[in-house]
């Protein structure tokens, strides 16, 4: 098939683009970022809020994979304009130009911070912060077109790693190298899962491939095999061979202290996050499982040790000097957290 996938040089849509090319497709890349060349990928550098280009991308596309979205780390504004805005282009440009289906890629951010586990497809989406009110109101959007008979399935997966996954893990992969011991609220003894792109991957294949009454509906994506985010931080300082170990913090004093780093712009662990790593927090995957086949083959400890193994090969110094925030692949700023590594 001709594929337009949108975010194409993002972590996400490299390990996409590979796995369609592989598969036979032809893929078109739409992104502010050029990637390394792929055979049979053709890529057009540019803004998925404008309209021109977005049409340019999707012309003589069989199907579409919108993967394009702001990060937590963006102005709210910024969120806004690309999450929503950028779907609203999207998904107008589909429409106009007959093209069948669209798969969305959103994100299990939509439930905002239930207490309800495993979260449902059928849990009530809440709003907290701008980033997954930004999720929220691009589901809608895709949901108004869904009702003009698009097909577009909506997959919700929860945070994936994999190779060019930086972003706020680098900070544990960092400190892990350097051995020093890596503080987590409560000592992370909360269930949490994570996610293998290359498990995302066969799930956006599937939901490609897979007739339109199968799809045409929302799933979470998620590991199925977890435990805490204690033992997943731990193997990964266990890899580092430094003899470290995830240190507890107190929950009231370092929830209240993250959130004043937060507020003050010093920090990169934002509220949702804050509160997400004090509660239990996992999605049940039985839709996905059942009405697309989803069998994810890495549990979310073995995700989270393959992207540091990934991480040890690359230029370590090249990756932290790169400290931006953009995207998924570079290194989040630390902020005030870096210059505590000291205590640990």
């Amino acid at each position: 098939m001709e594929v337009t996938l949108t975010g194409g040089s993002g972590v996400l849509g490299r390990n996409l683009t590979k796995r369609l090319v592989a598969l036979g497709h032809r893929v078109t890349s739409l992104d502010l970022s050029p990637m390394p060349e792929v055979e049979n990928c053709r890529q057009i550098v540019g803004d998925i809020r404008h309209e021109a280009t977005v049409a340019q991308a999707i012309s003589g596309a069989d199907i579409v994979i919108h993967a394009a979205a702001a990060l937590p780390s963006y102005r709210p504004q910024d969120i806004r304009s690309i999450s929503v805005g950028g779907t609203q282009t999207v998904m107008d440009a589909c429409h106009a130009a007959r093209i069948g289906r669209v798969l969305q890629i959103s994100s299990s951010a939509v439930y905002g911070l239930p207490d309800v586990v495993p979260t449902s497809e059928e849990h009530p989406r809440e709003r907290v912060d701008p980033y997954n009110c930004a999720k929220i109101d691009a589901e809608l959007i895709c949901e108004a077109y869904r009702a003009k008979g698009m097909c577009v399935p909506i997959l919700r997966p929860k945070t994936f790693l994999g190779p060019h996954r930086l972003g706020i893990f680098s900070m544990l992969f960092e400190w892990a190298a350097e051995g020093r011991n890596f503080p987590l609220i409560g000592g992370g003894h909360y269930r949490s899962q994570l996610l293998d792109v290359d498990d995302l991957v066969e799930a956006i294949v599937a939901a490609m491939t897979l007739p339109d009454a199968q799809v045409n509906d929302n799933f979470n994506i998620a590991a199925t095999e977890f435990t805490t985010l204690h033992d997943d931080f731990q193997a990964v300082l266990d890899a580092a061979g430094k003899g470290k170990k995830v240190i507890p913090l107190p929950v009231g004093p370092a929830i209240g202290l993250l959130r004043l780093l937060e507020i003050s712009g010093v920090s990169p662990v934002y509220k949702r996050l804050i509160y997400k790593l004090s509660r239990d927090a996992y999605v049940s995957t039985e839709h996905a499982e059942t009405t697309l086949g989803f069998r994810p083959r890495h549990s979310s400890k073995h995700a989270i040790l393959r992207t540091f193994q990934w991480w040890r090969q690359q230029n370590m110094s090249k990756l932290a000097s790169r400290q931006t925030g953009r995207t998924s692949r570079e290194p989040w700023k630390q902020g005030a957290l870096g210059l505590a590594k000291c205590m640990f």
